[in-house]
């Protein structure tokens, strides 16, 4: 067989796994052995009435129901079958499309599933109906994905604010290796002067010297995490409470942690665990930003040394012009105001774009955020510099400005 004949080849088997058993008289493709237990997995999934354990015919679309043994060979099928990146997916779709968020109280089943932000979302989303046989359990799932966050996140943000840190205290009198020369050439390009008989080549004397700030013990930012925990905002909440204790670890911040739906929870004293602040929200329920921003505003006491980061995807279910003064007032008082449609590796696939468009004209522009970019808006708003708001065209979905 030729190599177009085998790329021929596996494009068929490729478009009859997708397509289903009807396929198999138009690509001329009989699935055998491991094609054939991955179409069987992919079936009791996707397939009409199908459900993990047994295989469902006709057009592709999700049923209902399953026992748990079934579901648990099926998660034990998919896992041996497919990469990691896809079992997340596929275990996403079955909590999703078959209701099978009831059976994740069962211990037997957490154990069997591959743990990723959007489960953890889901069994924050269940706290309060998981029985105590089983919060031990989900507990060490959570565990297990925020340790895993952690160790992908910490180092690159602690790098990237410590400089920022640095950088925004200035120095005016910095020794030779501490000047920051980018900041004193800019701040002495007035002194600029023509050398002569060198056709119009000059040199800039460094009147004044600006220079890195050389870390220091003592706080030099407070950082303020106000974080929407309705249903939508489920991985920006898991995302948020690892980033608010890697920057709580730091002790030239001053971090606070805030979760709200129409209620106001601080979770500032538990932000040693972020596991403790997890299961301390209450994924769902109503948005009453308003709310929460009036707790935030009654907590800054250096305006001008305060970072506010709003989360959230702007459906205010309290007063929308009082939320607006707010900002306004903050941002009058010197705060640092940053808002984030979401703090996830999607994107923000919906969001209110007139409360968007009323924050961007107060100099609050709304963006979606990635983790990996979180360290960097961070930077930028300690630095008072504009911040690194994503491109639109590149960005995961549609619903970033």
């Amino acid at each position: 067989m030729t190599t177009k004949d085998t790329a021929h080849d596996e494009r068929l088997r490729r478009w009859r796994l997708v397509l289903g058993a009807d396929s198999e008289e138009s690509t001329g493709r009989k699935l055998t052995g491991r094609d054939a237990a991955m179409d069987q997995a992919l079936a009791a999934l996707y397939e009409s009435g199908g459900r993990p354990g047994g295989r469902g015919g006709g057009s592709r679309s999700a049923g209902l129901g399953a026992s748990a043994p079934s579901v648990a060979r099926w998660l034990g099928d998919i896992r041996t079958y497919f990469p990691s990146s896809v079992v997340q997916v596929m275990q996403r779709d079955a909590i999703d499309r078959l209701g099978l968020s009831a059976l994740l109280l069962e211990p037997e089943m957490l154990e069997a599933v591959e743990a990723d932000v959007h489960l953890v979302g889901t069994l924050l989303s269940l706290n309060k109906a998981m029985p105590e046989t089983t919060k031990e359990t989900a507990r060490a799932v959570v565990r297990k994905v925020v340790e895993q966050l952690e160790k992908r996140l910490t180092t690159r943000t602690r790098a990237t604010l410590t400089g920022a840190l640095d950088r925004s205290a200035k120095v005016t009198r910095p020794r030779h290796h501490d000047i920051d020369w980018d900041r004193t050439i800019r701040a002495n390009l007035k002194n600029y002067l023509e050398l002569p008989g060198r056709d119009g080549a000059g040199t800039i004397v460094p009147e004044r010297l600006i220079g890195y700030g050389r870390a220091a013990q003592s706080v030099k930012k407070d950082v303020i995490l106000c974080i929407d925990q309705s249903g939508s905002m489920a991985a920006s909440v898991v995302y948020a409470s690892v980033f608010g204790a890697v920057l709580a670890s730091m002790r030239s911040l001053r971090t606070r942690l805030v979760v709200f739906d129409t209620a106001v929870v601080d979770l500032t004293d538990q932000l040693d665990d972020p596991v403790d602040v997890l299961f301390g929200t209450q994924l769902g329920g109503g948005t009453d930003i308003n709310r929460a921003l009036a707790y935030c505003q009654s907590r800054i006491t250096r305006p001008a040394d305060t970072v506010v980061v709003l989360i959230s995807d702007l459906y205010e279910g309290g007063i929308r012009n009082e939320m607006l003064k707010r900002v306004a007032a903050m941002k009058a008082s010197g705060v640092q105001f940053v808002t984030l449609l979401a703090l996830s590796d999607e994107g923000a696939p919906a969001y209110d774009r007139d409360h968007a468009a009323a924050l961007s004209a107060l100099g609050a522009p709304a963006f979606a955020c990635t983790p990996d970019l979180f360290p960097d808006v961070m930077a930028a708003a300690i630095e008072k510099r504009p911040l690194p708001i994503p491109d639109p065209e590149n960005a995961p979905t549609s619903g970033i400005l």
